[in-house]
């Protein structure tokens, strides 16, 4: 009797083992299972049945390598705020925001560039170049075993290219872009719709930085929300420690309302952390540091200088996370650009100021240097100066142009990330070389000008520019305000020069008046 009983219990451990088995199997069955929709069925020509009422979209199952299976939250509603705060913004508006279509239409946003050379283009389009785009700027992807390029030659028509080589196409001496560009309209909707098929940490960073690729080969820079929109910089802060904020990216590209078009496009976008990053990743580094919060939300915070931790993650609700996308720039191996101290540099240190700080006679001696003492770089710090200040980025230690172009042309206006901080306190600093230089463009003094009219007033129409993007609204109303605020310092910064020096010797003329056209030098 005592061996039938042990008897039946060992067999009754080995069904449990059976079925502990049979369960593992089926959760590692279960996500290929998912990924597998209709259209990959061998032998299934139907159409695909009819589109569901839309609802909240549940998480896709990960695999089972993580720290612990992760949670299915299909059963919580999808956490896609921004759509409803964008209708609401709408609803704010009125349906009568600023003209922006007025603006565009002033004669000082249709004032054409000098006609363009073939030095003057980035890339001729006819010669043959290998565009390489899963390469750019990724040189980890170049050590791998791949053999695909996009070839665009001649015998291509420019209207095949994808979106972001046209982009890359339309560089030229005095713009990254030109005014109201189809392709930058349908490549800032690549960014938010494209599907992302890899994702890998960007190296030496000081903030975790994403580098996504899409199906059409494109690439984009993810930075993701580490702030709310009403939260601004902590008055302890120091301006190197601050947090690089995805909204401040997508103001900074819309602050392109000055007509300066030197920020690569850029657009929010809502990213699922589990189906988008973790799932198509294959940086080890990066996938390891996926956990669960103590509030069931998926989280990571990968590797880099600062806020890369545990008590820094970057946290889904439950999986869904926002960040802002900029469009890579044309690879460095087919256009080279040369990276530039910035005069006006801070120090980067707690106690000690930098020289432009002590001296108020510094700007003599950068007119002296070159490339300051001749052509229009002086002119093209004295915009960025204006665009920083607008924004109150503290962070502009360095800038580049691209190296074909020389020193005559414009000045590359990246990672914006650490503006609009501050809505309650206006960063004079940041105005120094203007005040200590006394110039500036003709152009760029008549837009701010125009900028501080009631009927153009920079606020509302930044307002209606941002309401274009999907995750509108991006600015807090303080920051808009802040710029009406700030625009008006910048006109008084340039009223005292011209008062102390003489409007000829402060105003650079940089238009061009033939016949019933009207050009800008650049």
């Amino acid at each position: 009797m005592k061996m039938l009983l042990v008897r039946k219990f060992r067999v009754l451990i080995l069904m449990v083992f059976l079925v502990a088995c049979t369960m593992h199997i089926m959760i590692d069955l279960l996500p290929r299972l998912e990924r597998r929709g209709p259209e990959s069925r061998p032998g299934c020509s139907c159409p695909p049945p009819a589109a569901a009422p839309p609802r909240a979209a549940a998480p896709r199952w990960p695999s089972k390598h993580t720290l612990r299976i992760l949670q299915d939250f299909s059963a919580e509603p999808a956490s896609n705020l921004s759509s409803q705060s964008r209708e609401a913004a709408e609803r704010a508006a009125g349906g009568g925001g600023a003209p922006l279509a007025a603006l565009f239409e002033h004669p000082l946003y249709r004032a054409a560039l000098p006609p363009l050379a073939d030095g003057d283009l980035l890339f001729n389009v006819n010669s043959d170049i290998r565009f390489n785009p899963r390469a750019a700027e990724q040189p980890e992807w170049q050590n791998e075993d791949h053999h695909e390029e996009f070839l665009p030659t001649g015998e291509t028509s420019i209207d095949s290219y994808p979106n972001w080589l046209k982009f890359h196409i339309g560089i030229n001496r005095y713009e990254l872009y030109s005014r109201h560009n189809p392709a930058i309209e349908a490549l800032l909707q690549d960014l938010v719709s494209q599907k992302i098929t890899s994702v890998a940490m960007k190296s030496g960073g000081t903030q975790l930085k994403l580098i996504m690729t899409f199906q059409n080969y494109g690439q984009a820079l993810f930075k993701p929300m580490k702030q709310t929109r009403e939260q601004e910089t902590p008055p302890d802060f120091f301006y190197f420690s601050d947090y690089e904020r995805h909204n401040a990216e997508i103001a900074a590209f819309h602050l392109d309302i000055l007509d300066f078009r030197r920020v690569p496009p850029v657009a929010g976008r809502l990213v699922n952390m589990t189906r988008e990053i973790r799932d198509v990743t294959r940086d080890k580094k990066l996938w390891r540091t996926f956990f669960i919060s103590p509030a069931n939300n998926i989280c990571f915070y990968g590797e880099c200088s600062y806020y890369c931790s545990t008590e820094h993650a970057l946290c889904g609700k439950p999986d869904q996370i926002e960040g802002s996308l900029a469009a890579f720039l044309p690879d460095l191996s087919l256009a080279k650009r040369k990276t530039w101290r910035n005069p006006w540099r801070r120090s980067y240190h707690k106690r000690k100021k930098a020289e432009w700080e002590v001296d108020p006679d510094y700007c003599e001696e950068v007119k002296q240097t070159p490339p300051y003492d001749s052509g229009t770089r002086i002119l093209d710090i004295m915009d960025m100066t204006v665009f920083d200040f607008l924004m109150g980025n503290m962070d502009r230690h360095h800038y580049e142009t691209f190296e074909k172009f020389g020193n005559e042309t414009f000045i590359i206006h990246l990672d914006n990330g650490r503006g609009f901080g501050k809505y309650s306190h206006d960063e004079l600093s940041i105005l120094v070389p203007l005040n200590q230089c006394c110039r500036i463009r003709k152009s760029t003094y008549l837009r701010l000008q125009l900028l501080a009219k009631e009927e153009y007033k920079l606020s509302l129409l930044m307002k209606e520019s941002l309401l274009k993007d999907k995750i509108a609204p991006i600015l807090y109303q303080p920051h808009l305000e802040a710029m009406d605020r700030r625009l008006r310092i910048v006109l008084k910064a340039v009223s005292d020069c011209i008062e102390k020096d003489g409007y000829d010797n402060v105003v650079e003329n940089d238009f061009n008046m033939d016949a019933n056209t009207v050009t800008t030098k650049r």
